[in-house]
């Protein structure tokens, strides 16, 4: 696993806008949990997926108006692991118990 974190600008207090906001959407989509934060955003990632995710999160962003994304990958330590495994294995019970996933 890889962790992805990224921080979009402009950057307004309290009102991220469409161009953060979809970029989040962006690698929500690819079934990942993007902890959400007042100065950046990471999440966990397979790393098969983690070019994928990354690609993702910068064209949303820029096509929603963003001026400029930093983004870092690293190495997920064992923590973040057990935490993206324990919430892909609630969203496979949510996603079986009405029948639909994601």
């Amino acid at each position: 696993m890889l962790t992805i974190e990224f921080t979009i600008e402009p950057f307004v207090e309290g009102h991220p806008g469409p161009h953060v906001l979809q970029a989040v959407a962006a690698a929500v989509a690819f079934g990942v949990s993007v902890d959400f934060g007042p100065f950046g955003s990471s999440c966990a990632v397979p790393i098969g997926q983690a070019g994928h995710v990354a690609e993702a999160i910068i064209t949303a962003a820029f096509a929603n108006g963003a001026t400029h994304v930093s983004l870092s990958a690293g190495q997920a330590n064992s923590a973040d692991q057990a935490n993206s495994a324990d919430q892909a294995n609630s969203a496979d019970q949510v996603g079986n118990a009405d029948g639909h996933r994601g």
